[in-house]
């Protein structure tokens, strides 16, 4: 990565956490920020600075001179839809924009909620049509449009992480197909950070699994190979942690399943 100046944005929440040390040690600049205190110190080679996403001035301020922006801020769970609006919508507009100003490419955190209500095993590329199941997943569609609009319209790459189930190891059924192991979100975002021109990119966030769902994304063109597998911890998840009812019928789990009103048979 060389001398890349990096700005991390969620840095004090559990996956910026994780990617945080990685980024300290390749980049030449890391500027840490959230909107809260981090837990701890920063690592050797990083600041924090606090800051709110809809502050457009301020996050402006701290992407100027920047190379790439890691965004993992914002709400991460289905809340009600101003909630999602302010933290995730108007927030991501100004972090596009403060990256536009800066000449600084953008790494989203998205989701596999932008596909959440395709059924369980349902075979799924980047083209497949998006079937978002709460208003979290509508954010991030609306994030990834975002980030084509401003590649098309101002040349402002971005490749857009719609991460699967993030976790130290898979613990129960459907993270055999939707699990990413923390090495292998590190190996996903340094790709995403040092890959050459990706241009408007998008990659499903998820390991080597057997049985992925996912397939036919921008992987080789960020450079990006998982190399952990969920298959290996087949045997120690518990048949007690499968989803029941909607959960179980759908891509998403329990986020199609938040407010659902259609009854358990439809």
């Amino acid at each position: 990565m060389g001398a890349k100046r990096v700005l991390l944005t969620g840095a004090a929440g559990t996956l910026g956490r994780v990617v945080t040390p990685a980024l300290a040690g390749r980049c030449g600049t890391l500027l840490l920020t959230d909107l809260v205190d981090l837990p701890g110190n920063p690592p050797p080679g990083a600041r924090f600075e606090r800051a709110d996403l809809r502050d457009a001035p301020a996050i402006a301020r701290l992407a100027e001179g920047m190379d790439a922006i890691v965004h993992f801020g914002g709400i991460n769970t289905e809340q009600p839809f101003e909630t999602i609006l302010d933290g995730n919508i108007v927030g991501t507009h100004n972090l596009f924009e403060a990256a536009r100003q800066a000449g600084a490419r953008v790494i989203y955190a998205s989701s596999n909620h932008t596909i959440g209500f395709y059924p369980r095993g349902a075979p799924l590329t980047i083209d497949s049509p998006n079937r978002p199941d709460g208003f979290y997943g509508l954010s991030k569609i609306y994030c990834e449009m975002l980030g084509q609009l401003y590649w098309d319209k101002h040349g402002v790459e971005s490749v857009h992480l719609r991460i699967g189930s993030c976790l130290p190891r898979p613990t129960d059924a459907r993270h055999l197909a939707t699990w990413l192991s923390y090495p292998d979100l590190v190996r996903l975002v340094l790709s995403a950070v040092e890959a050459p021109a990706p241009g408007f990119a998008l990659v499903w966030g998820i390991s080597a699994n057997d049985a992925a769902w996912w397939h036919g994304d921008d992987a080789g063109r960020i450079g990006y190979v998982p190399t952990d597998n969920a298959e290996s911890y087949r045997a120690e998840i518990p048949e007690a942690t499968k989803d029941q009812g909607v959960a179980a019928r759908y891509q998403g789990a329990r986020f199609a399943a938040l407010g659902y009103s259609r009854g358990e048979s439809e």
